[in-house]
């Protein structure tokens, strides 16, 4: 999943992107906020890897000092208070991203170590411990989401596990059914055993469809025919058990519909989405771009150290599937011309002029 921004430290966390980040166990937050949980009187980390609370229960505060004047006290599991914990937990965060950049290699605990400042037993615990994984079962997940999406292109299964960083067909296999929950060629026809949520709102722009896990967004589609989105949804998910819902206002449909009414200049939501390493670096650069900003493909591969890449940048954005919250209306061509969007230039157009009016105003 794609992390998120809250408001700078000392401030009140905004509580959707509060909620979220806690929802994500995102260690980039750590230090930012608490949360604290009115049932047990305890305030935690964003990264704490205990059981999540239910949302109701949940209050945000700025800072460890703020909890505590409330009457909470901190968690002996993460402990908020402990300044050299959330400099583990960004050594934590560093070493994921330095896994993500590094997919196709063989990272070793004494390299990803140095790369971190951490030494490889501190490292190894920590990791587990703000994770849930190891390093090693870390990469394989990521290794996994790989080589589903590069099935769902339509590549062929021994294309996509040598792609995916598996030096045999035989390593996959025996974690695929665990894993994936499948065969990859089940996966390959559409997968099963997904339940999606999904709820059709108007909006400016006509009809906004949103879908989710329990994990996170997977959709976010824009149209003028609530049948056809629904349709796309289906396409997307052939096999997967989808329910129609009426939307939740405080939820990850709401806040797609606050923004499409000019009321937020960015979406910082949790996602389940499958792709590539790649991919996600893309998607990650475009969530940088300032709201009524725009980039070129070729600013975006060239913020990625890959200045030849344009075209699969290109490819990265005409495969994103939540739209919005990966904001790929942010790339132009070139010569500064719109170009395509899957959902219409004439909205890719207000959207920018829609950002750039509320940048102003703020």
């Amino acid at each position: 999943m794609l992390s998120m921004q809250v408001r700078d430290k000392g401030r009140e966390p905004h509580p959707e992107s509060a909620w979220a980040a806690v929802l994500a166990r995102d260690a980039s937050q750590d230090g930012r906020f608490v949360y604290a949980v009115a049932s047990t009187g305890i305030f935690c980390r964003p990264s704490c890897p205990s059981r999540r609370p239910q949302r109701r229960h949940v209050r945000f505060f700025p800072s460890v000092v703020a909890a505590e004047k409330a009457g909470y006290r901190a968690c002996r599991r993460c402990h908020p208070g402990d300044p050299s914990a959330s400099r583990v937990a960004e050594a934590v965060g560093k070493a994921r991203a330095f896994l993500d950049d590094h997919l196709e290699e063989r990272v070793t605990l004494q390299r990803l170590g140095r790369a971190v400042a951490l030494s490889p037993f501190h490292l190894q615990r920590n990791f587990k411990r703000l994770t849930g994984v190891t390093p090693r079962e870390y990469v394989t997940a990521r290794r996994l989401e790989r080589f589903k999406s590069r099935l769902k292109e339509g590549g062929s299964v021994t294309d996509a596990v040598y792609e995916a960083g598996y030096g045999s067909s035989s390593r996959l296999y025996e974690h695929s059914t665990v894993r994936l929950g499948m065969t990859p060629a089940t996966y390959r026809r559409g997968g099963k055993g997904m339940r999606i949520r999904f709820a059709v709102v108007p909006s400016p722009l006509g009809r906004t469809l949103v879908a989710a896990t329990e994990r996170g967004v997977c959709a976010v589609m824009l149209g003028d025919s609530e049948s056809y989105l629904e349709e796309e949804l289906r396409r997307e998910y052939p096999l997967a058990h989808l329910e129609r819902t009426k939307g939740d206002s405080e939820g990850w449909t709401g806040a797609i519909s606050r923004y499409l009414e000019g009321q937020a200049g960015t979406l910082e939501l949790p996602l389940d989405v499958h792709a590539t390493a790649f991919q996600w670096r893309v998607w990650r650069a475009l969530q940088q771009i300032p709201p009524g900003s725009t980039r070129s493909y070729k600013d975006v591969a060239a913020s990625l150290g890959r200045p030849k890449a344009t075209r699969a940048v290109a490819r990265a954005c005409a495969t994103n599937r939540v739209a919005l919250v990966v904001p790929c209306h942010r790339v132009v061509r070139g010569d500064g011309g719109l170009g395509g969007y899957r959902w219409g230039v004439k909205r890719k157009r207000r959207l920018l002029e829609q950002e750039r009016q509320a940048a102003g105003e703020r």
